[in-house]
C-alpha cells in the first residue's frame, strides 16, 4: 500500500481538477439554453399537469445526455493528458465544442429544439441526448497528444 501513495495523490489531484471542469461544462450548457433545466425538472413534480411532467422528462434527458457527452470528453482528456494544464485545455475545449455542436444541431433540425423541450416533446429531449452522447464520443476519440 505504501507504494500506492503517489498514485492515490495523482488520482486525487486529477479528481480535484476534472470534477469542477465537468461542473463548469454543465453550467455552460445550462447558461446557454433559454429554458432553465432545473426549473423544468422541479415543475415536473406537479403530476396533475401532464405538459410539465413531459417537459421535466425532456429536460432531464437532454441535460443527462449533455452530462454524459461531457463526461466522455473529460474521461478522454484525463486519459490522454500529459499534465493538469493539458487536462484543463482539453476539458474546456470539449465543453465549448459540445455547446457549439448543440447549436449546430439546433440549426439543422426541422424543428426548434430549444422550444420543443420546454413544451414537453420527449422525443426531442431523447434525440438531443443521443446527439450529445455521440458528439462526446467523437470528441473523446479526437483528443490525443
Amino acid at each position: 500500500m505504501a507504494g500506492q501513495w503517489p498514485n492515490i495523490l495523482n488520482f486525487l489531484l486529477y479528481l480535484t481538477v476534472s470534477v469542477p471542469l465537468l461542473g463548469l461544462g454543465i453550467l455552460l450548457f445550462m447558461a446557454t439554453t433559454p429554458y432553465k433545466e432545473n426549473r423544468l425538472m422541479a415543475d415536473g413534480a406537479e403530476l396533475g399537469d401532464r405538459r410539465k411532467v413531459l417537459a421535466a422528462q425532456a429536460a432531464a434527458y437532454a441535460l443527462g445526455g449533455k452530462i454524459l457527452g461531457l463526461s466522455l470528453v473529460m474521461a478522454s482528456a484525463i486519459y490522454h493528458s500529459v499534465g493538469l494544464l493539458d487536462l484543463v485545455v482539453w476539458g474546456l475545449l470539449g465543453a465549448v465544442f459540445q455547446v457549439v455542436v448543440f447549436y449546430l444541431f439546433e440549426l439543422i433540425t426541422p424543428f426548434t429544439v430549444l422550444k420543443e423541450i420546454p413544451q414537453g416533446n420527449l422525443a426531442v429531449g431523447i434525440f438531443s441526448a443521443f446527439v450529445s452522447v455521440a458528439t462526446g464520443l467523437l470528441m473523446a476519440a479526437l483528443i490525443s497528444y
